[in-house]
């Protein structure tokens, strides 16, 4: 055990796993010895707890916390539990209102309120792979009645700046969002960040401010960024990410995460 273990945040998509869906084996591996060192590495993803303790199983991440839905939901890794993990926090809001705004302005979007541990009920299909677990299909009333940790809205039609437009037009002001790729939108419960959840973390664990590191590419990380007492961006951000690290790696196909992890190694 190092003497002072860090609290190692790190986004999957665009950071540990490249677009194809894979992780390389330098990443695999320098994950592997940044926790043998006695760091806790901890996934902030906002995938779901289906899909994050998938992602940390195959990374040997067996034992820990996992924040995932982009904070809304914490787990605890644990390999002798049925699931082999469980859900430890779970943030919910009430997302009629916010959906019915939305969908006047998107009326054909498809909608998902995420299902913890199970998948999402769905207002339309999304395609194959897209969002994870089981897909229920109900209709729109339906779906405004469920409390969500996680909304997803996919309009194919829209791109990531058109997304911005109608989100400053609506002023979401109940909800926390992050703008994906093209034509997704994701909103959490107002206030709710992978930043929160990894403060949660940090003083459940005992890791003092400035031993956590956090890496990320995503709007979904500007938050965890600024809350990590060293943000690093992947090389290849929007330069809103960029600017809220205090530095750069490689891209995700530069396997730029490598060195950030080995150099906690000394």
């Amino acid at each position: 055990m190092t003497a002072s273990p860090k609290l190692v945040a790190l986004d999957v998509d665009g950071t540990l796993m490249r677009w194809d869906g894979t992780i390389s084996p330098d990443v695999y591996d320098a994950v592997a010895e940044v926790a043998a060192a006695g760091h806790h590495v901890v996934l902030a993803t906002g995938r779901s707890a289906t899909s994050a303790t998938t992602v940390a199983r195959d990374l040997g991440l067996l034992r820990g916390p996992a924040v995932c839905s982009n904070g809304a939901v914490t787990v605890r890794m644990d390999p002798d539990l049925a699931d082999g993990y469980e859900v430890v926090e779970r943030i919910t809001f009430d997302p009629g209102p916010v959906l019915r705004l939305i969908r006047e302005e998107l009326p054909d979007a498809a909608y998902g309120v995420e299902d913890v541990g199970r998948g999402f009920f769905v207002s339309k299909p999304f395609p194959p792979g897209e969002i994870e677990g089981e897909h229920v299909l109900v209709d729109f009333d339906d779906l405004c009645l469920r409390p969500a940790t996680r909304v997803v809205i996919r309009s194919p039609e829209h791109t990531k700046d058109q997304f911005h437009e109608i989100v400053a037009r609506l002023g979401l002001h109940e909800v926390s969002y992050s703008v994906g790729w093209v034509a997704w939108l994701d909103l959490n419960p107002k206030g709710v960040s992978k930043a929160t959840g990894l403060e949660a973390v940090r003083r459940m664990l005992g890791v003092a401010p400035e031993d956590t590191i956090a890496v990320g590419d995503g709007g979904n990380d500007l938050e965890m960024l600024r809350w990590a007492g060293r943000g690093v961006a992947m090389g290849g951000s929007d330069d809103v990410v960029l600017e809220a690290a205090d530095e750069v790696t490689g891209s995700v196909v530069e396997d730029g995460l490598v060195p950030v992890l080995r150099g906690l190694l000394g």
